[in-house]
């Protein structure tokens, strides 16, 4: 008996972190979890106030087509596309910009994260891990530093 409880312990703790850390997702989407700063302004990725949850962007790399979808999760925009892509991945893509650009935080996807964009054709953004976002969303110290 106490084998089977440390062994359902140990898979609940396994998929809790792995739930945490946003590591494995549904259809291969990949979520990026952004936070604004109040009460002070970003100095690079430091807020000089308070860290508070903002948009979450999801991103689904579709390989046999070369696009990619992506949509701002809870938004009443519908979802746009990137349709000249090189996929390597789910987590690993890069897109040739178009009308849809500014609706998007990024036109690449390294390793699972969004890399910047500093040409001004796609939003601004600063990311944390996923728990981090549902703490700043509830209001509970999440720390005054993004990711990225």
């Amino acid at each position: 008996m106490r084998f089977w409880l440390v062994i359902l312990v140990a898979l609940g703790l396994l998929g809790f972190f792995t739930w945490a850390s946003d590591f494995i997702t549904l259809q291969g989407e990949r979520t990026i979890f952004t936070v604004d700063c109040t009460g002070g302004a970003w100095q690079g990725t430091h807020c000089g106030g308070k860290l508070v949850a903002a948009e979450r962007y999801r991103f689904r790399a579709l390989h046999s087509r070369g696009e990619v979808l992506f949509w701002t999760m809870g938004a009443n925009e519908p979802s746009s596309k990137f349709t000249d892509c090189k996929i390597d991945g789910g987590r690993d893509w890069s897109c040739k910009p178009n009308a849809d650009a500014s609706r998007s935080i990024t036109l690449e996807m390294l390793h699972g994260e969004a890399v910047h964009d500093d040409t001004g054709r796609v939003r601004s953004f600063h990311a944390v891990p996923k728990w981090r976002w549902i703490l700043a969303r509830y209001g509970l110290p999440a720390g005054s530093d993004a990711d990225l």
